[in-house]
């Protein structure tokens, strides 16, 4: 199975993606890093104040270890921020700091698409290690006859779906995220017009078209257990 030239090809596809992508990312953090904003706040005091602007007063703003480890956690209502962007002065900080702050306010607010990610967490996390075995074991089993076969490859066909669906519904809120991060630096005069603006719009924008590459990959992924399970194009053994 795992020697299937289609899957290796759809494998190196998604590979080539996600390293560009990351590579991009990379880029652009560290080159927001050289970028300092003329409001002179870190990373930490960017969300506070962002926060503070929100009427949110339930959210711890955290340091957390790890590069570009960045995350809100809506189960605690914590923000956390690696050293880089806690302790920043640059574009690249106010940025990500901002972003994660846009998360607090969509969790606050009720924001749907978030609420739905978080509701497709369970099942995409079960669909993504058990999904593609029960299509491996459905696909051996049709050997067997197709009727005991092919049932067991589409509920692992179902469940991979589930993440799949969670890429998706990622991506919109990550974009959302990003663009109520750039609206409130943009008025509150966080950064300045012009370069800082813009670097930090460019860091954003990188970061978002991870969850882009991350949803291409799993749709790929999708159609191609979905192929070996003969729901598209036919049967294969």
């Amino acid at each position: 199975m795992y020697f299937d030239p289609l899957y290796m090809m759809i494998l190196v596809v998604t590979l080539a993606l996600s390293g560009g992508v990351s590579l991009m990312v990379k880029s652009r953090f560290n080159a927001g890093q050289k970028v300092n904003i003329s409001s002179g706040l870190t990373g930490a005091d960017v969300a506070k104040a962002i926060l503070m602007d929100a009427g949110i007063t339930d959210v711890k703003v955290l340091q957390h270890h790890g590069f570009l480890s960045d995350h809100y956690n809506p189960l605690n209502k914590t923000l956390n921020l690696s050293p880089e962007v806690y302790n920043g002065r640059n574009a690249s900080a106010a940025g990500v700091a901002a972003h994660e702050v846009g998360h607090a306010i969509q969790h606050a607010q009720g924001y749907f698409p978030m609420w739905l990610r978080s509701a497709i967490v369970p099942v995409a996390n079960i669909g993504n290690n058990l999904g593609p075995w029960l299509v491996i074991i459905g696909i051996m089993l049709m050997g067997f006859g197709k009727a005991i076969g092919q049932p067991i490859s589409i509920v692992g066909v179902l469940l991979f779906a589930a993440t799949t669906l969670f890429t998706l519904v990622t991506v919109p809120v990550e974009f959302d995220a990003s663009s109520r991060a750039k609206k409130a630096l943009a008025r509150m005069d966080v950064v300045a017009p012009g370069r800082e603006y813009n670097t930090v719009s460019g860091v954003l924008f990188a970061a978002g078209l991870t969850y882009v590459a991350a949803a291409v990959s799993s749709i790929l992924q999708l159609l191609y257990w979905a192929y070996r399970a003969g729901l598209i194009g036919g049967r294969r053994d």
